[in-house]
Order: structure tokens, then C-alpha cells, then sequence
């Protein structure tokens, strides 16, 4: 039975991951070597989220076992790794009396030492040396291997340098003390140090922010007109992010014309050229010769290293371009069906009304399935109800995790609410409910941690975009934060329910995954000052949250965000509205001229032609369209349904 759990674990946690890299990565046009990268680092950090349980109930058994042994002898720190993985040896199951009974989930002795050895060290060189190569390696604009490795190294020589900081203090501090001799332990037990102390600096903002925003935004998003505001604030910060894109990519591909006007086909550098141009969207791969005449006045950069910039610049700039066109297009589904869900509130029929017809796919899942009726309740009555509660839930885990992180170094009495129900559990040997419990006390201290990382943004440098849009280096990059947090998260909940040794100071068995952190007692400064006292810092944070001291600041810094008594938020709101409404009208013209519901001759004036047919006025708004379209824009490419032919700056024009 301790197979099948351990096993469905692993199956499951790599579907997971693999689910969450389908959402945000594109499978079919990613580097193979990147979505390798990403899906090893997401696997790993999620196995320990979800092994760690069973390696708390696989403890309390040993303990339990080694506690109602006939003669046990004291148990030292020095034998306590050794007790670990040989406590059924010296106490056979068959000599404790039966109040100590298996857990259905027991993993067997020294499994999980090895199982932590590999998923911990893996993720770590992942984190520090492989993922921070790699993706500087994937966005470098070099165009030889060795031009992307130069650029590589010199990009993560701050990520390496941050960390050989560290080691190389925590390194003089072991060096100087008199009663320590250095060995490979020391060695490790600073490294692991080291990695634990820079992600526990990061863990403690992402944490206090996530414990307070999570509960409240379901209980806000229960209210649909705050929901509706935010998403129209939404809608038009997205207006402005799709506009200042498709300008950046305009001003890059003339830069691109210039060089491909200039270069001619002799030229040594041609097929760096041809390898920009590869990356241009499909019209600009052939460019016309009489574009050196419109481009003569712009810069021509004819060196390698200026090309290489320019490559550069061409990817980000046709990537962030291809992110906030479906991301607007996503954007404007979900107002629309918001403002669907405040029309049929008021339905006497008590039936979802839609505003624009479905696909034929949607369509039979609203025929059998997800009725209009079934959709109404959902929207208009339970989806409240169901935030409420749900914010509820969150709410009193979050002040359970706060309460037990200003106290959990309390040791006589024991104060953490954490440590206080594993303790009961344990005593009664309710090996499923201590399971339980630490499941979903880490699995909610990571969707504290992981949804602030999937939501942050770090201007267009790092950016997790749904609907498979994120680019290579923000996948990485994720990875390299998830490996790093992790494991002092997972350290910081064990010092919660009192299994840290370093907290408890208490003889019990260790966990297998303090085994293999090393004694802390080593660095006491750390382990006794640093790792006990620096998480209160998340009552402060979690202040700073509650009055959005953090998007007050950003506001101020121009990055606006959005707050519900902020003048500058409403003018955003309407503005977003006003956006709405255009391409409402945009998207009912389209489905009207594709379905013929209504003669447009009678609408707008069209005239007989001669083979009988009518040249109406929607063919004449569109041809308007498209001459307006040519003539105002430098770039104005189709890259599927998502994206459309003109941006939100000619907006008035047309539908005038």
C-alpha cells in the first residue's frame, strides 16, 4: 500500500505540472530543451509539497515505535539520523504494542532519504547553475554558440555572485570559530544554508502578501460589480499595454527594413540578416526594395554586435505583441461574459442569456450539460455563495498560519495552533487526519507563495501569460524561483507544527527531510536567530497588504493598479467601459455580416449591382476599414482569430 501511495503521487504530481506548462508554455513551438527544463523544476518542487506529509507520518510512526520499545535507550542528537533509518531494525513492529500501527501511506526505511537526496540536489542545480544558463541562452540574440554562452555567463554573473556572497561569509564565519574543523558536512550545511537563507528573504514577501490577498480576492470577486470595475480597469490597462506593443514592433521592423535595404546579398553579415528576418512576422520575411527609400534617414547598424541587439530586440518586441493581442482578445470573452452574467441577473426565466452566438463545441456542452439554465444558477446564485465560503476557509488558514508563525518558536507552552493539532493527532495516532492536516496547511502556504509568483510581473522581463503565450526565459525563470522557494518553505512548515529539531529541541527522530539539511546547530546565529524570528516579518507585511500600501506605491510610481477609492481607477474604469462598448459593436457587426440575420441594403443604403447581387454598406465600411488600416499603420499583420486589424489608437476613426 506504501508503493501504490508513493506511486500515485509521482503520476500525479507530473500531470500537474505538465497541465500547468500546457497553460502557459506552447508544447508544439517551444525549445524542447526549455519545456524540459521548466516541467523537471516545476515536478520537483511539487513532489515536495505533496511527499512531505507522508514523510511526517512516516516519522511519527518511528517515534511511536521507538517510544514504546521495552528498554529504549536516550536518544542523542548524534543517533538521531541513525535512529531514522533504523528504527524498525532495532525495534521489530512485532514487539510494540499495537496502539503503534502502520500507516497505510508508511514508506519504507531509507526511501525517502534517497528520494530527498536526488529531488533536493537535482533542483538545486537547477536552480543555481542549468535554468539561469539556460535562459539567458534562449533570449540571447547571438547568432554563433559561442557568442550565446558569452552572453549567458555574463548575464548570471549576478544570480552567481549573490550566491557566492553568501556562501563566502557564512564560509569565514565556520572558518574562524575555534571549535570547528571543516569537512565535506560543514560544506554542505553552509551551502544548503546559504540557498535556505536567500529564499527565505523572498519567501517571507510573497508569503504575507499571498495570506491576505488570496482570502480577499475570492471574497471581493463574489461581489460581480467589483469584479466588473476591476475587469474594465483591467481592459483598459491591456488597451494601452496591446497599443505601446504594436508601436514597439512597428518602430523594430523598420529598423529591420533598414538593415535588410542595406545589407545586400555579398554582404558578410547577409545571413545574420536573413536569420532577423526569420524571426519577423511572416510579411516582413520579404521585403520590398523600395524600402530602402522610406527607412534611408534611420540608423543602419552593420556590425555583428549590433545586429545580435537587433535580434534581440526583434523577439521580445514580436512576443510581447503576440501576448497582448490574445491576452486582449481573452480579455474582452471574459467582460462580455461578465456583463452577460449583470443582464441575466435580472431574467424572470431564470436562464443565461448570451450575447453573441457559441462555438459548435461550446454549443453541445450547453445542450446537454452546461444548460442555460444550469449556467444561470452557477452565475447568478451559487458562484456568491460558493467565493463566500471558500474566502472563509482561506481566511481562517491564513490567520492559523500567522498565528503560528509569530509563535511556533514558543516551545514551553507551545503556542502554535500548527503544532498544537499535528500534536493531538499524533497522540491519538490518527495517522490519516496528521496527513491531512499538513497537506493542506503546505498546499496553501504554496498557492500563497506560487500564485503571487504566476501574478507578478516585473515589467515585460518576467511574465507568466496564460493561453500559451509565456516565452522561454519567464518559463525558466519560474522554475528558478519555485526550486528556490520551496524548500525553505517546506523547512518553515516543519518549524510550524515543532518537527524541526532546530525549533522543537526536543530528542525525536528527525524527518528524513531535516536529514538531510544538516544540524543547523552548526550556524546557531541561523538557526536560532534568523530562521525563528525573521518570519514574523509577516504580520507587518500582511498589514502592509490589507490597506494596499503596495498599490498605493505603485500608483505613485506611475504602475498603476487598481484600488477601489482611487480616482485615477475610475477614470481607468470608464475608459475601460467606453472600450467595451466599441468592440461590442466591432464583434456584432462581424457576426451579423456572417450570419445575414438582417438585410444591411436597407440598413445602409446599398446598391443593386448589375449581376443582381448588392454591394452594401458593410462591404464599403470594411473596404474604409482596411484603406484606413494601410495608410495609418506601419504594421498591421493577421496572426489568427486573436488578432485584429487595426489597434485601439485608430479605435475613433472607424467607428466613425
Amino acid at each position: 500500500m506504501s508503493a501504490l501511495a508513493l506511486g500515485l503521487v509521482l503520476v500525479a504530481v507530473f500531470f500537474l505540472a505538465l497541465a500547468l506548462l500546457h497553460r502557459y508554455g506552447d508544447l508544439r513551438k517551444q525549445q524542447r530543451m526549455v519545456l524540459l527544463g521548466t516541467l523537471t523544476s516545476w515536478y520537483l518542487c511539487f513532489l515536495i509539497v505533496f511527499v512531505l506529509p507522508l514523510d511526517v507520518s512516516t516519522t511519527i510512526y518511528n517515534q511511536c515505535l521507538l517510544d514504546n520499545a521495552p528498554h529504549p535507550p536516550p536518544v542523542t542528537p548524534t543517533r538521531i539520523s541513525y535512529l531514522t533509518e533504523n528504527t524498525s531494525t532495532l525495534y521489530p513492529t512485532k514487539s510494540t504494542p499495537s496502539v503503534c500501527e502502520k500507516p497505510w501511506s508508511y514508506i519504507p526505511d531509507g526511501v525517502l532519504p534517497v528520494f530527498w537526496r536526488v529531488v533536493y540536489w537535482t533542483s538545486q542545480f537547477l536552480t543555481w547553475l542549468l535554468l539561469p544558463f539556460m535562459q539567458s541562452y534562449a533570449r540571447s540574440g547571438a547568432f554563433s554558440l559561442v557568442g550565446k554562452v558569452k552572453a549567458a555567463v555574463v548575464e548570471n554573473a549576478i544570480y552567481y555572485g549573490s550566491y557566492l556572497l553568501i556562501f563566502i561569509c557564512l564560509f569565514i564565519y565556520v572558518a574562524v570559530h575555534p571549535q570547528w574543523r571543516l569537512s565535506w558536512t560543514e560544506f554542505e550545511t553552509i551551502g544548503i544554508t546559504a540557498a535556505n537563507t536567500w529564499g527565505l528573504f523572498l519567501l517571507v514577501l510573497l508569503l504575507g502578501y499571498g495570506l491576505v490577498e488570496i482570502p480577499r480576492s475570492y471574497w471581493l470577486s463574489s461581489s460581480h460589480d467589483y469584479l466588473l470595475a476591476k475587469t474594465y480597469f483591467k481592459v483598459a490597462k491591456m488597451a494601452s499595454e496591446k497599443a505601446a506593443a504594436e508601436e514597439n514592433l512597428a518602430d523594430v521592423m523598420e529598423e529591420v527594413s533598414a538593415i535588410n535595404a542595406s545589407v545586400k546579398s555579398n554582404h558578410p553579415l547577409r545571413k545574420c540578416v536573413d536569420i532577423v528576418l526569420t524571426k519577423c512576422p511572416i510579411e516582413y520575411q520579404e521585403m520590398s526594395s523600395d524600402v530602402e527609400h522610406s527607412c534611408e534617414d534611420l540608423p543602419v547598424l552593420t556590425t555583428k554586435r549590433g545586429l545580435a541587439q537587433l535580434h534581440k530586440k526583434v523577439i521580445s518586441a514580436v512576443q510581447w505583441c503576440r501576448q497582448t493581442r490574445v491576452q486582449w482578445s481573452e480579455l474582452v470573452k471574459h467582460i462580455v461574459h461578465l456583463e452577460d452574467v449583470a443582464k441575466s441577473r435580472s431574467s424572470p426565466s431564470c436562464h443565461f442569456m448570451r450575447s453573441f452566438a457559441t462555438t459548435e463545441h461550446d454549443g453541445y456542452i450547453r445542450r446537454f450539460i452546461y444548460t442555460p439554465k444550469v449556467e444561470w444558477y452557477w452565475e447568478c446564485v451559487f458562484r456568491q455563495v460558493f467565493y463566500k465560503l471558500l474566502a472563509l476557509l482561506l481566511f481562517f488558514l491564513s490567520v492559523a498560519v500567522v498565528w503560528s508563525e509569530c509563535t511556533f518558536f514558543s516551545v514551553h507552552p507551545v503556542l502554535s495552533l500548527l503544532a498544537i493539532i499535528v500534536r493531538i493527532t499524533e497522540q491519538q495516532r490518527y495517522y490519516v487526519c496528521t496527513e491531512v492536516v499538513c497537506f493542506v496547511t503546505v498546499l496553501f502556504l504554496c498557492v500563497c507563495v506560487y500564485t503571487t509568483v504566476f501574478q507578478i510581473r516585473i515589467f515585460n522581463y518576467y511574465y507568466l501569460a496564460p493561453h500559451h503565450q509565456t516565452d522561454a526565459y519567464s518559463l525558466q525563470f519560474s522554475g528558478m524561483l519555485f526550486c528556490r522557494l520551496t524548500p525553505p518553505l517546506c523547512l518553515n512548515f516543519l518549524g510550524l507544527i515543532h518537527m524541526d529539531p532546530a525549533v522543537s529541541q526536543e530528542d525525536r527522530i528527525r524527518t528524513s527531510y531535516t536529514s538531510i539539511m544538516g544540524s543547523m546547530h552548526l550556524l546557531s546565529f541561523i538557526s536560532k536567530g534568523f530562521y525563528i524570528y525573521y518570519p514574523v516579518l509577516i504580520l507587518l507585511l500582511c498589514f502592509g497588504t490589507i490597506y494596499n500600501l503596495g498599490s498605493r506605491c505603485l500608483n505613485l510610481l506611475g504602475v498603476h493598479q487598481y484600488v477601489a477609492d482611487d480616482h485615477l481607477s475610475s477614470d481607468l474604469v470608464d475608459e475601460g467601459k467606453e472600450l467595451v462598448r466599441r468592440e461590442r459593436r466591432k464583434r456584432q457587426k462581424r457576426e451579423d455580416a456572417q450570419s445575414g440575420r438582417f438585410g444591411w441594403r436597407e440598413r445602409y443604403g446599398g446598391v443593386q449591382s448589375a449581376s443582381g447581387g448588392s454591394r452594401t454598406g458593410y462591404a464599403e465600411i470594411k473596404d474604409n476599414r482596411e484603406t484606413q488600416t494601410q495608410r495609418s499603420s506601419v504594421v498591421s499583420f493577421d496572426w489568427g482569430e486573436v488578432d485584429e486589424q487595426q489597434s485601439l489608437l485608430h479605435s475613433n476613426d472607424n467607428d466613425a
